[in-house]
């Protein structure tokens, strides 16, 4: 139970001749009155239910106090309101407001909470590997229903299939700050760290895999590249998809794959010494224009390339020869698409750099909801812990897409919407016919929460 407390009296200063006191005796409050928007948001596309189904549970049904979503119901609402830890749920499992968002507000037993607590969370979280056999740990998730679940939500928001589809790639850093499983030293990111693969579809999440840092930046690119490509085929057999990544993923098993499976890509490709020599007359050019003006100037060149020894085959390769200040950037990528489709400066600056929105999604995963917070023991269970963040996102990116449309948080990250709509405290009152939140009639985003309502409680009619 809560800790009862004596309500002591706090006096501060004093305002035009009144006294300012402060008691804890207010009642049930919370602060999270505006996660009713994310069980609405919820409603409309059935994440939670969705997720839970992509568990095993092998506990006695009879003996089941908190069932599989209740607790991943917490863990994804939980980050999405900015409570990352485990621990936190000590007092969130007391809080009515979550117990309104799971339908749960009284325990079957006398001596449980309603909610689950922070040791049966982390027996969510301690499952066995696959295939072993454990009789304490008997919650598994299944990969592949879960990495599944997120191509099936991107395609289910589409009411229409797309003609074009745009996959970004990419692989981050999640540093590490004890001795995790998996644990390894990277010389780019100078630290101890696992090193994620991401990939979007604008703002959709479709997939996040956590890898060691022990290996290529582009491990494991090609496995999940076909698993979605396939998945995203079945439903819609028609789209073009492109690929688009930094030099990273400028892999010769990944280009030959997408040219075989009709699939387009641009990559970014590392310069050398033969690339920059094949551009020094634009650089020249470059440079004298930019002394000239004072201003960055570039060129653009098309080459037709070939590596001596990794690749199959020439390809196109877009040279951007670029004077900034007194410094030389030439930059290349290399393509599958055709000049006549896409003209060299136009697939440079309009596709090739629209990648750089896919590193804000990240920062949003990351920063906003915990991706970064990957401090448990196990490989696994920090999969499943990033897995959780990413359900965070595709929740908090679908009350945006569908909830604030066409108000001032549209384009919110996580972190603002968390702070305008979500953190509003409420005086909570539970009876037999109803739960009532009294929130602040001082809130200043009340026409957007109500506006939100409103769209959310339509797309889940």
């Amino acid at each position: 139970m809560p800790t009862e407390c004596n309500a002591e009296q706090l006096q501060f200063s004093c305002v035009e001749r009144r006294r300012v006191v402060a008691t804890f005796d207010g009642g049930t409050v919370s602060s999270d009155a505006g996660a009713l928007l994310l069980g609405r948001a919820d409603e409309a596309i059935g994440l939670i239910d969705r997720l839970a189904g992509c568990f095993s549970d092998h506990r006695k049904p009879e003996l089941i106090e908190h069932t599989v979503r209740t607790m991943i119901g917490q863990r994804v609402f939980g980050m999405a309101l900015g409570y990352e830890d485990l621990n936190d749920h000590e007092q969130l499992r007391h809080d009515p407001v979550f117990g309104a968002l799971l339908g749960k507000l009284q325990a079957k037993r006398s001596d449980c909470a309603a909610l689950a607590g922070k040791s049966t969370l982390n027996r969510l979280e301690l499952h066995a590997r696959e295939g072993a056999v454990d009789h304490y740990h008997k919650i598994r998730p299944q990969t592949e229903a879960i990495e599944g679940l997120f191509v099936d939500m991107f395609l289910e928001a589409h009411p229409e299939p797309p003609a074009q589809l745009v996959l970004d790639l990419d692989a981050t850093d999640d540093p590490l700050h004890g001795h995790q499983e998996g644990r390894f030293f990277h010389g780019y990111y100078d630290g101890y760290c696992y090193l994620p693969l991401y990939i979007f579809c604008g703002e959709h999440l479709l997939a996040s895999k956590l890898r060691t840092a022990d290996i290529d930046g582009a491990a494991g690119a090609g496995e999940e590249v076909e698993r979605i490509v396939a998945q995203i085929r079945a439903r819609w057999p028609e789209v073009k998809i492109i690929l688009r990544a930094d030099s990273g993923f400028c892999r010769e098993p990944l280009m030959v794959w997408c040219e075989q499976n009709a699939v387009d890509y641009v990559f970014g490709l590392a310069r050398n010494s033969r690339l920059v020599r094949s551009i020094g007359a634009e650089l020249h050019e470059a440079a004298l224009e930019s002394a000239q003006t004072a201003r960055p100037a570039r060129r653009f060149k098309e080459l037709s390339y070939r590596t001596r020894r990794s690749w199959s085959r020439a390809r196109r390769v877009v040279a951007k020869a670029e004077q900034t200040g007194d410094k030389a950037n030439p930059r290349f990528i290399v393509t599958s698409l055709s000049i006549h489709d896409w003209p060299m400066r136009e697939l440079y600056e309009d596709l090739y750099c629209a990648r750089g929105e896919m590193e804000n999604r990240i920062k949003e995963a990351q920063l906003n909801l915990f991706a970064d917070r990957l401090s448990t023991e196990t490989f696994r269970a920090n999969q499943l812990r990033l897995w959780f963040s990413s359900a965070a996102y595709v929740l908090m990116h679908a009350l945006r897409r569908i909830g604030l449309a066409g108000t001032g948080l549209a384009r919110a990250c996580a972190n603002t919407i968390r702070l305008r709509l979500l953190k509003i405290a409420a005086v909570v009152t539970v009876s037999v016919r109803r739960v009532k939140l009294a929130m602040s009639q001082a809130c200043p985003n009340q026409r957007e929460f109500i506006a939100a309502f409103h769209a959310l409680s339509a797309a889940a009619r």
